[in-house]
């Protein structure tokens, strides 16, 4: 069986994008950071669909009710305009046209009782709606 490249777009992997504050150090506004919880979890979904090569695709796309959406895709490789960058032995690929509402960013897994889903903390993120699914920088 041959995965479907939108791996994370399914329900079963739907992120719950929670836009938090935190008073953890900064992340470098050059780079895009995974935690190793979320990291392990992308490696758990890639080797449950039989995934041998693959990385994680961070995006944003218009849409939602403040403007910008976050895009999460499990991939077998980066696109010619993507920048890449490892943390916790996972790629992550940014398209150079996210990569500007992105600097800066953690990306986190959460198993909270407060929700279960991959968590944005974006310091480029100006306003988010009331659902937490969108943002506007």
């Amino acid at each position: 069986m041959h995965p479907n490249p939108n791996l994370l777009n399914r329900d079963a992997y739907r992120p719950e994008v929670q836009l938090v504050s935190t008073s953890k150090p900064a992340i470098p506004a050059n780079t895009i950071y995974i935690t190793e919880k979320a990291a392990s979890k992308v490696k758990q979904y890639a080797v449950r669909d039989d995934m041998e090569k693959f990385g994680l695709k961070v995006a944003v796309k218009g849409g939602g009710c403040s403007g910008l959406e976050y895009v999460l895709d499990i991939v077998e490789g980066p696109q010619d305009d993507d920048k890449i960058i490892e943390h916790h032995g996972l790629e992550l690929y940014v398209p150079k046209k996210s990569y500007i509402f992105l600097a800066g960013t953690e990306l986190d897994f959460s198993d909270g009782l407060n929700g279960k889903g991959f968590v944005f903390t974006n310091p480029n993120a100006t306003r988010t709606c009331g659902c937490g699914d969108s943002f506007s920088a």
